[in-house]
């Protein structure tokens, strides 16, 4: 074991170092305490408090729904778990976009709940709120490609850069971001080698989601990885069966309380 593995907190000053020494980077979303602290327990490097709750957690069709209120409750817990991992919180839909203003004042409630670091969706056109909060000392991730906030005007879920005209409005977001001040950024629904070339070509790291092995990291929702959901997209690998053994478990408490199996004798206070 070596390099950032070795690193007891991990900081946005790792991140370019693992890319410059070609070491992948791992994220998962993370919404609450138990599930965060197992997260950062794994070796797992960036823990994202995603607005994916919004259809992961809350029952949402999509992210919109989400409330800043619930990011930052959801920080607060993950705060609580995590101890190396790097902690990454969403603004959600409609706290950044209209000013530098709004989006600061979100921001600062993000990192006064625990956050590290905030991301947000969106390439040039929010190159003056990142520039903003990186100045302040706010660390900024970006987010391009696929952007679910945007879902609507994008057409649904959808590749993006996948024609010349579309992926050189991607590189150049991802170069305003970059001189913006972000300091990774996510690329989402990205065609593989469109991605590797943008990896290739910035200097900041890349997280990338559906978007192939070259950039410097993956994220997934976890509830995906794990097999927790009824559905996710073609891209993810389920990793474990959590929903399964999960219900299973239910199942078997279940039966033993309607059996009169439990609680038993091991299981209860006696006079």
């Amino acid at each position: 074991m070596g390099g950032l593995q070795q690193v007891k907190k991990i900081r946005i000053q790792h991140l370019a170092e693992a890319k410059r020494a070609g070491e992948k980077l791992t994220m998962l979303t993370a919404y609450d305490r138990p599930t965060a602290a197992l997260f950062d327990a794994a070796g797992i490097d960036l823990l994202l408090v995603g607005d994916s709750m919004g259809n992961a957690v809350l029952g949402y069709a999509n992210t919109l729904p989400v409330a800043l209120e619930d990011c930052v409750r959801a920080t607060r817990a993950v705060a609580a778990g995590a101890r190396r991992a790097l902690v990454v919180s969403d603004l959600p839909f409609g706290t950044y976009e209209a000013s530098v203003q709004t989006c600061f004042d979100a921001a600062v409630q993000l990192l006064k709940a625990g956050a590290e670091a905030v991301k947000f969706e969106g390439g040039a056109r929010v190159a003056p709120q990142i520039k903003l909060l990186s100045e302040a000392g706010i660390p900024v991730m970006s987010h391009l490609g696929f952007t679910p906030q945007s879902v609507n005007a994008l057409g649904g879920n959808r590749i993006q850069g996948r024609d010349a005209d579309s992926a050189r409005r991607l590189v150049a977001d991802a170069q305003a971001v970059q001189e913006a001040g972000a300091f990774a950024v996510v690329l989402e629904m990205v065609p593989s080698a469109l991605a590797a070339e943008m990896t290739a070509e910035l200097d900041i790291a890349t997280i990338g989601i559906g978007a192939g092995a070259a950039t410097d990291g993956q994220v997934l929702v976890w509830t995906d990885m794990a097999g927790m959901g009824e559905w996710e997209p073609s891209f993810v690998k389920r990793f474990g069966e959590v929903g399964a053994a999960l219900q299973a478990a239910a199942a078997a408490y279940a039966e033993a309380v309607r059996s009169g199996a439990f609680p038993d004798l091991d299981h209860s206070f006696e006079s």
